[in-house]
């Protein structure tokens, strides 16, 4: 146990913090959750970072490391589904249609549990693949998003609360509108973009594994 690990760990803690504070329909539990979110993102670099810089990677890093960014969006995209399905303004939010389709889950987890069964198969062939620059690029246009997003939850509690309703709160949800659909679109984007990266990338591995049939 060392340093980067301790701070994986305090990872998946505020992985499972965030998720009762975005069902609150107050400005202060979801500016909560967006701050312990900012964290959350945050020591995913400093830890990596910690790690590599003084040859602190071990097995067990290896192993809470994945799994701590895979709760975090299932601790942020699960809530959100659930939330955008509620009647009323409290499900309001600038997704495709004004809600979150299953299909966005879907091509999120999926590519997850497929990249992880695909580097379970490589590893039994002798292969660690590694997280590369496609993958970083994925986990940044998600975790942009997921930020837009609670934050746009915090900012709709408070406008309910305070009454809202000037000019420039109108032209600041428009402009957050937008900016949560961009970082969605180019995120699920990245998303499939980077699977289909790592297929080519490691075709021999699963050639390979045709030929020995």
């Amino acid at each position: 146990m060392n340093l980067p690990n301790l701070i994986t760990i305090a990872r998946i803690i505020l992985a499972v913090v965030v998720v009762p504070l975005l069902f609150i329909d107050q400005f202060g539990a979801r500016i909560g959750a967006f701050t312990i979110f900012l964290m959350a993102a945050l020591s995913d670099i400093w830890d990596g970072y910690l790690a590599r810089s003084q040859g602190l990677v071990t097995d067990l890093g290896k192993l809470l490391d994945p799994f701590a960014d895979k709760l975090l969006l299932a601790a942020t995209f699960i809530p959100f589904y659930i939330l955008a399905r509620q009647p009323g303004p409290e499900g309001r939010f600038p997704w495709f249609g004004d809600t979150l389709p299953l299909w966005v889950l879907v091509v999120i987890f999926g590519r997850e549990i497929f990249i992880t069964l695909f580097r379970s198969y490589a590893a039994r062939r002798g292969v660690v693949i590694p997280a590369g620059p496609a993958g970083k690029y994925k986990a940044l246009a998600q975790n942009i998003f997921v930020g837009a997003a609670i934050l746009w939850f915090a900012l709709q509690s408070a406008a309910r609360t305070r009454g809202w309703d000037s000019a420039f709160w109108h032209g600041l949800e428009s402009f957050h509108w937008g900016f949560a659909v961009v970082t969605l679109t180019i995120a699920l984007v990245l998303t499939v973009y980077s699977m289909l990266v790592y297929l080519w990338n490691y075709r021999a591995i699963y050639a390979a594994g045709d030929h020995g049939r």
